[in-house]
């Protein structure tokens, strides 16, 4: 009878300010929808840093004029170094294929580059990317060497830009946080300032306070699991909408977001938004309205 009479009194509850509401909602669900993506977002570059700096290599650029005695010294130095993984030599005819497969959808550009414009090279794989100081400290004296480019350099400028916009993420989810936080907490004093008369009624005869507080906290709860859905909803749409489909080009580049990922989001946003729901309501009942 209790339980009937606790989830009757929510479902009024949630009917009598339905406005308030419905704006409780969807401010819950935009918060909780830029969290899941501040969240996925650092996931994923996490996920991307493994994948691409596993993957980096150091290029080892030549000079127009090397001799073959040079070369070979190079190549024989990069070699015995205790530091190096694999290596690979490119010619200038390698290297200008390389260019034209990766800039084919600009054939004028490619055309203003000849065959001999780009320079033979060596890429290097090191062992530990994080030693590419001493490794170029090895070789760098040696002759015929036109300069010696890490791409981990190039990659941690790609990382800084996805970490501010994991910031920014962030602070957005804190400030849609903050507005659906005041939202529940003025919700729940308007329901429960309608309902004085009932509540002092029920004090009299004795109801606990955990009686008297829980419709107004379930109240609460029931909006922030709806605004979890909806804003998981939003997630998985743009995920699947522009990532999986508009935006395919740009995602080809980057590591692929799975949808296990995505899915994970679920309960993550269901559980933040249920807990600090509940205890918003909670605060505001015990400090605010003294029920």
């Amino acid at each position: 009878m209790r339980l009937k009479y606790i989830l009757n009194e929510v479902l009024v509850g949630l009917w009598r300010n339905v406005t308030m509401t419905v704006a409780m909602i969807i401010t819950m669900s935009v918060s909780l929808a830029m969290l899941g993506a501040s969240v996925l977002l650092f996931l994923q570059v996490d996920q991307m840093k493994s994948y691409y700096y596993g993957e980096i290599e150091v290029s080892v650029f030549l000079k127009n004029d090397i001799t073959d005695t040079q070369r070979q010294a190079i190549d024989g130095a990069i070699a015995q170094s205790s530091l190096v993984k694999s290596r690979s030599y490119e010619t200038k005819e390698q290297a200008f294929n390389r260019f034209k497969e990766l800039w084919q959808d600009s054939p004028d550009f490619v055309k203003s580059i000849g065959p001999n414009s780009l320079p033979e090279s060596f890429r290097v794989k090191l062992k530990n990317p994080e030693q590419y100081k001493q490794f170029a400290d090895q070789i760098q004296s040696l002759q015929g060497i036109d300069q010696i480019i890490d791409q981990r350099t190039l990659l941690d400028k790609v990382f800084k830009i996805f970490n501010a916009i994991q910031v920014f993420a962030l602070v957005v989810a804190g400030v849609m946080a903050l507005a659906a936080l005041l939202l529940v907490g003025n919700t729940i004093q308007v329901a429960a300032y309608s309902k004085r008369r009932e509540v002092a009624v029920m004090k009299l005869v004795g109801a606990s306070n955990w009686f008297i507080q829980s419709p107004f906290v379930l109240e609460a709860v029931v909006a922030g699991l709806i605004g979890s859905i909806i804003g998981f909803i939003a997630l998985f749409l743009f995920k699947i909408v522009l990532l999986d489909h508009r935006l395919q080009a740009l995602t080809s580049i980057l590591t692929p977001i799975h949808n296990s990922n995505v899915w994970l989001m679920l309960p993550l946003l269901a559980g933040v938004g249920a807990v600090v729901s509940a205890i918003t309501a909670w605060v505001t009942l015990r400090f605010y309205l003294k029920v």
